[in-house]
Protein backbone atom coordinates (compact mmCIF):
# COMPACT_ATOMS: atom_id res chain seq x y z
CA UNK A 1 0.00 0.00 0.00
CA UNK A 2 1.73 3.51 -1.02
CA UNK A 3 1.91 5.88 2.07
CA UNK A 4 -0.38 8.63 2.64
CA UNK A 5 -0.16 11.94 0.86
CA UNK A 6 0.73 14.58 3.32
CA UNK A 7 -2.38 16.86 3.97
CA UNK A 8 -2.57 20.03 2.47
CA UNK A 9 -4.71 20.80 5.05
CA UNK A 10 -3.30 23.59 7.90
CA UNK A 11 -5.26 22.59 10.91
CA UNK A 12 -6.37 25.20 13.38
CA UNK A 13 -2.34 26.32 14.23
CA UNK A 14 -2.05 27.76 10.59
CA UNK A 15 -5.79 29.46 11.15
CA UNK A 16 -4.71 30.63 14.52
CA UNK A 17 -2.53 33.66 13.87
CA UNK A 18 -5.11 34.80 11.05
CA UNK A 19 -7.70 35.29 13.60
CA UNK A 20 -5.62 36.63 16.70
CA UNK A 21 -3.60 38.90 14.95
CA UNK A 22 -6.05 40.81 13.49
CA UNK A 23 -8.16 40.61 16.47
CA UNK A 24 -5.05 41.94 18.55
CA UNK A 25 -4.93 44.65 16.28
CA UNK A 26 -8.47 45.96 16.36
CA UNK A 27 -8.12 46.23 20.23
CA UNK A 28 -5.70 49.35 19.07
CA UNK A 29 -8.19 51.03 17.22
CA UNK A 30 -8.32 54.11 19.76
CA UNK A 31 -5.24 54.10 21.10
CA UNK A 32 -3.18 54.91 17.71
CA UNK A 33 -3.81 57.40 14.93
CA UNK A 34 -5.50 56.31 12.09
CA UNK A 35 -2.38 56.20 9.67
CA UNK A 36 -0.17 53.58 12.10
CA UNK A 37 -3.64 51.81 12.96
CA UNK A 38 -3.89 50.93 9.67
CA UNK A 39 -0.42 49.76 8.54
CA UNK A 40 -0.63 47.76 12.31
CA UNK A 41 -4.29 46.20 10.96
CA UNK A 42 -2.66 45.26 7.27
CA UNK A 43 0.52 43.80 8.63
CA UNK A 44 -1.53 41.47 11.09
CA UNK A 45 -3.75 40.29 8.18
CA UNK A 46 -1.01 40.00 6.26
CA UNK A 47 1.24 38.20 9.26
CA UNK A 48 -1.69 35.39 9.30
CA UNK A 49 -2.34 34.94 5.65
CA UNK A 50 1.49 34.27 5.36
CA UNK A 51 1.32 31.68 8.05
CA UNK A 52 -1.80 30.20 6.67
CA UNK A 53 -0.30 29.41 2.95
CA UNK A 54 3.14 28.53 4.89
CA UNK A 55 1.26 25.97 7.64
CA UNK A 56 -0.83 24.64 4.33
CA UNK A 57 2.64 23.81 1.91
CA UNK A 58 5.21 23.09 4.27
CA UNK A 59 3.60 19.31 5.27
CA UNK A 60 4.07 18.24 1.46
CA UNK A 61 6.80 20.40 -0.49
CA UNK A 62 10.45 19.25 0.56
CA UNK A 63 12.48 22.05 1.22
CA UNK A 64 15.51 23.49 2.62
CA UNK A 65 15.02 25.68 6.56
CA UNK A 66 15.91 29.18 4.87
CA UNK A 67 13.54 28.89 1.99
CA UNK A 68 10.59 28.68 5.03
CA UNK A 69 12.56 32.02 6.43
CA UNK A 70 13.03 34.08 3.76
CA UNK A 71 9.45 32.83 2.69
CA UNK A 72 8.21 34.23 5.56
CA UNK A 73 10.63 37.57 6.29
CA UNK A 74 11.45 38.42 2.98
CA UNK A 75 9.21 37.82 0.70
CA UNK A 76 5.51 39.35 -0.22
CA UNK A 77 4.04 36.77 -2.24
CA UNK A 78 1.19 33.76 -1.41
CA UNK A 79 2.12 31.09 -3.63
CA UNK A 80 4.52 29.55 -0.90
CA UNK A 81 4.23 26.01 -2.89
CA UNK A 82 6.35 27.38 -5.59
CA UNK A 83 8.71 29.86 -3.25
CA UNK A 84 9.26 26.68 -1.07
CA UNK A 85 10.30 23.83 -3.76
CA UNK A 86 13.75 23.98 -4.87
CA UNK A 87 12.99 21.75 -7.94
CA UNK A 88 10.98 24.83 -9.93
CA UNK A 89 14.35 26.94 -10.70
CA UNK A 90 13.29 30.33 -11.84
CA UNK A 91 15.26 31.52 -15.29
CA UNK A 92 17.82 34.61 -13.93
CA UNK A 93 16.36 38.24 -14.02
CA UNK A 94 17.19 40.22 -17.19
CA UNK A 95 18.76 43.71 -16.99
CA UNK A 96 16.09 45.08 -18.81
CA UNK A 97 13.68 43.95 -15.89
CA UNK A 98 16.06 45.22 -12.84
CA UNK A 99 16.37 48.16 -14.64
CA UNK A 100 12.33 48.85 -14.87
CA UNK A 101 12.08 47.97 -11.01
CA UNK A 102 14.55 50.63 -10.59
CA UNK A 103 12.93 53.37 -12.80
CA UNK A 104 9.59 52.22 -10.56
CA UNK A 105 10.69 52.68 -7.66
CA UNK A 106 13.11 56.22 -8.10
CA UNK A 107 9.14 57.39 -9.96
CA UNK A 108 7.40 56.19 -6.66
CA UNK A 109 9.88 57.94 -4.25
CA UNK A 110 9.75 61.31 -5.87
CA UNK A 111 6.12 61.08 -6.29
CA UNK A 112 5.80 60.75 -2.77
CA UNK A 113 8.46 63.43 -1.62
CA UNK A 114 9.10 65.60 -4.16
CA UNK A 115 6.03 65.97 -6.29
CA UNK A 116 3.23 65.68 -3.69
CA UNK A 117 5.27 68.55 -1.54
CA UNK A 118 5.01 71.08 -3.85
CA UNK A 119 1.25 70.74 -4.92
CA UNK A 120 -0.54 73.53 -3.12
CA UNK A 121 -1.91 72.83 0.17
CA UNK A 122 -5.56 73.28 -0.81
CA UNK A 123 -6.27 70.81 -2.93
CA UNK A 124 -5.27 68.70 -0.37
CA UNK A 125 -7.07 65.20 -1.61
CA UNK A 126 -4.80 66.03 -4.77
CA UNK A 127 -1.72 66.01 -2.75
CA UNK A 128 -3.20 62.90 -1.05
CA UNK A 129 -3.75 60.51 -4.60
CA UNK A 130 -0.47 61.60 -5.64
CA UNK A 131 1.47 60.86 -2.71
CA UNK A 132 -0.94 57.37 -2.76
CA UNK A 133 0.17 57.01 -6.23
CA UNK A 134 3.91 57.16 -5.18
CA UNK A 135 3.25 54.86 -2.38
CA UNK A 136 1.95 52.41 -4.77
CA UNK A 137 4.59 52.59 -7.25
CA UNK A 138 7.41 52.43 -4.42
CA UNK A 139 6.71 49.01 -3.48
CA UNK A 140 4.02 47.17 -5.15
CA UNK A 141 5.62 47.48 -8.94
CA UNK A 142 9.41 48.87 -7.12
CA UNK A 143 10.54 47.48 -4.09
CA UNK A 144 8.89 44.01 -4.25
CA UNK A 145 9.74 43.83 -7.98
CA UNK A 146 13.33 44.70 -6.88
CA UNK A 147 13.02 42.04 -4.22
CA UNK A 148 11.32 39.47 -6.70
CA UNK A 149 14.39 40.00 -9.10
CA UNK A 150 16.76 39.46 -6.44
CA UNK A 151 15.50 35.93 -5.32
CA UNK A 152 15.09 35.04 -9.14
CA UNK A 153 18.67 35.25 -9.22
CA UNK A 154 19.39 32.95 -6.47
CA UNK A 155 17.04 30.56 -8.79
CA UNK A 156 14.19 30.60 -6.42
CA UNK A 157 10.74 31.24 -7.80
CA UNK A 158 9.28 33.96 -6.72
CA UNK A 159 6.95 35.44 -9.09
CA UNK A 160 6.46 39.62 -9.44
CA UNK A 161 3.17 41.12 -7.14
CA UNK A 162 2.62 43.22 -10.19
CA UNK A 163 2.80 42.00 -13.91
CA UNK A 164 2.55 45.12 -15.73
CA UNK A 165 -1.72 45.49 -15.27
CA UNK A 166 -1.82 48.59 -17.92
CA UNK A 167 -0.98 45.92 -20.57
CA UNK A 168 -4.05 43.87 -19.76
CA UNK A 169 -7.19 43.63 -22.88
CA UNK A 170 -9.80 42.55 -20.78
CA UNK A 171 -10.74 42.88 -17.02
CA UNK A 172 -10.31 39.24 -16.35
CA UNK A 173 -6.77 39.37 -17.54
CA UNK A 174 -5.94 42.28 -15.20
CA UNK A 175 -7.69 40.81 -11.72
CA UNK A 176 -6.45 37.34 -12.86
CA UNK A 177 -2.96 37.78 -14.34
CA UNK A 178 -1.63 41.00 -13.79
CA UNK A 179 -2.89 43.11 -10.35
CA UNK A 180 -2.02 42.00 -7.07
CA UNK A 181 -1.03 38.09 -8.22
CA UNK A 182 -0.16 37.49 -4.26
CA UNK A 183 -3.97 38.24 -3.30
CA UNK A 184 -4.95 36.40 -6.99
CA UNK A 185 -2.96 33.05 -5.37
CA UNK A 186 -4.52 33.10 -2.20
CA UNK A 187 -8.04 33.51 -3.09
CA UNK A 188 -7.76 30.98 -5.94
CA UNK A 189 -6.37 28.35 -3.17
CA UNK A 190 -8.70 29.26 -0.37
CA UNK A 191 -12.06 29.99 -2.01
CA UNK A 192 -11.92 29.32 -5.55
CA UNK A 193 -10.67 26.15 -5.67
CA UNK A 194 -12.29 24.58 -2.82
CA UNK A 195 -16.07 26.15 -4.24
CA UNK A 196 -16.12 26.48 -7.35
CA UNK A 197 -17.32 23.20 -8.49
CA UNK A 198 -19.97 23.37 -5.65
CA UNK A 199 -21.30 27.50 -6.13
CA UNK A 200 -19.97 27.39 -10.27
CA UNK A 201 -17.05 29.41 -11.82
CA UNK A 202 -19.04 32.77 -11.76
CA UNK A 203 -20.57 33.18 -8.50
CA UNK A 204 -17.22 31.77 -6.74
CA UNK A 205 -15.67 34.49 -8.78
CA UNK A 206 -18.56 37.35 -7.47
CA UNK A 207 -17.73 35.74 -4.30
CA UNK A 208 -14.09 36.37 -4.33
CA UNK A 209 -13.99 39.74 -4.86
CA UNK A 210 -17.02 39.98 -1.80
CA UNK A 211 -14.29 38.54 0.14
CA UNK A 212 -11.94 41.26 -1.62
CA UNK A 213 -14.01 44.28 -1.15
CA UNK A 214 -14.53 43.11 2.56
CA UNK A 215 -11.20 43.22 3.47
CA UNK A 216 -10.00 46.24 1.88
CA UNK A 217 -13.17 47.72 3.71
CA UNK A 218 -11.22 46.39 7.22
CA UNK A 219 -7.79 47.53 6.00
CA UNK A 220 -9.19 51.69 4.41
CA UNK A 221 -12.97 52.00 5.74
CA UNK A 222 -12.37 51.02 9.43
CA UNK A 223 -9.29 53.33 9.75
CA UNK A 224 -10.57 55.86 8.23
CA UNK A 225 -13.67 55.79 10.43
CA UNK A 226 -15.91 56.83 7.21
CA UNK A 227 -17.53 55.85 4.11
CA UNK A 228 -17.70 51.86 5.35
CA UNK A 229 -18.98 49.65 2.25
CA UNK A 230 -17.40 51.60 -0.46
CA UNK A 231 -14.56 49.81 -1.12
CA UNK A 232 -16.97 46.69 -1.00
CA UNK A 233 -18.99 47.97 -3.17
CA UNK A 234 -15.81 48.46 -5.82
CA UNK A 235 -15.19 45.30 -5.78
CA UNK A 236 -18.65 43.80 -6.34
CA UNK A 237 -18.47 46.14 -9.83
CA UNK A 238 -15.51 44.40 -10.43
CA UNK A 239 -17.06 40.98 -10.29
CA UNK A 240 -20.02 42.03 -12.26
CA UNK A 241 -17.69 43.96 -15.03
CA UNK A 242 -16.07 40.45 -15.38
CA UNK A 243 -19.07 38.12 -15.48
CA UNK A 244 -20.56 40.95 -18.28
CA UNK A 245 -17.35 40.65 -19.92
CA UNK A 246 -17.72 36.51 -20.10
CA UNK A 247 -21.14 37.24 -21.29
CA UNK A 248 -22.29 36.05 -24.29
CA UNK A 249 -23.07 39.80 -24.73
CA UNK A 250 -19.74 40.61 -23.91
CA UNK A 251 -17.54 38.43 -26.36
CA UNK A 252 -20.34 39.90 -29.44
CA UNK A 253 -18.77 43.16 -28.17
CA UNK A 254 -15.29 41.66 -28.08
CA UNK A 255 -14.86 42.83 -24.06
CA UNK A 256 -12.36 40.34 -23.46
CA UNK A 257 -9.60 41.19 -25.79
CA UNK A 258 -8.15 43.94 -28.25
CA UNK A 259 -8.90 47.92 -27.62
CA UNK A 260 -11.97 47.14 -26.36
CA UNK A 261 -11.24 44.73 -24.25
CA UNK A 262 -9.10 47.45 -22.73
CA UNK A 263 -11.07 50.48 -23.00
CA UNK A 264 -13.78 48.12 -20.88
CA UNK A 265 -10.83 47.61 -18.54
CA UNK A 266 -10.04 50.84 -17.82
CA UNK A 267 -13.18 52.30 -17.67
CA UNK A 268 -14.45 49.44 -14.97
CA UNK A 269 -11.26 49.92 -12.61
CA UNK A 270 -10.46 53.47 -12.98
CA UNK A 271 -14.47 54.86 -13.17
CA UNK A 272 -15.52 54.28 -9.92
CA UNK A 273 -11.91 54.17 -7.95
CA UNK A 274 -12.87 56.94 -5.69
CA UNK A 275 -15.15 54.24 -4.24
CA UNK A 276 -12.13 52.23 -3.36
CA UNK A 277 -10.02 55.09 -1.80
CA UNK A 278 -12.38 57.24 -0.93
CA UNK A 279 -11.84 61.14 0.55
CA UNK A 280 -12.22 59.79 4.02
CA UNK A 281 -9.07 57.30 3.54
CA UNK A 282 -7.16 59.69 2.02
CA UNK A 283 -7.80 62.88 4.24
CA UNK A 284 -7.16 60.96 7.75
CA UNK A 285 -5.03 58.25 6.80
CA UNK A 286 -3.03 59.12 3.99
CA UNK A 287 -2.17 62.49 4.37
CA UNK A 288 -1.05 62.27 8.11
CA UNK A 289 0.90 59.32 7.22
CA UNK A 290 2.84 61.34 4.67
CA UNK A 291 3.12 63.98 7.06
CA UNK A 292 4.89 61.60 9.78
CA UNK A 293 7.24 60.42 7.03
CA UNK A 294 7.53 63.99 6.03
CA UNK A 295 6.35 63.52 2.38
CA UNK A 296 4.22 67.17 2.85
Amino acid sequence: MAPPKPSRNAGWIGWLPLVVLPLAALALYNLLQPWAFMWILAVSIYCGLKWLTWSKARGHVPHAAWRSIAYLVAWPGMDADSFLDARKVAPPPRFSDWTRAVLETSLGATLLWVVARSVPQAPALLRGWIGMLGLILLLHFGGFQILALFWQGLAVMATPIMSAPLRSESLSEFWGKRWNLGFRQLSYDLIFAPLHRRLGAGLTTLLVFVVSGLIHDLVISVPARGDYGFPTAYFIVQGLGVAIERSPAGNRLGLDSGVRGWLFMAVVTAGPVFWLFHPPFVMHVIIPFMKAIHAV
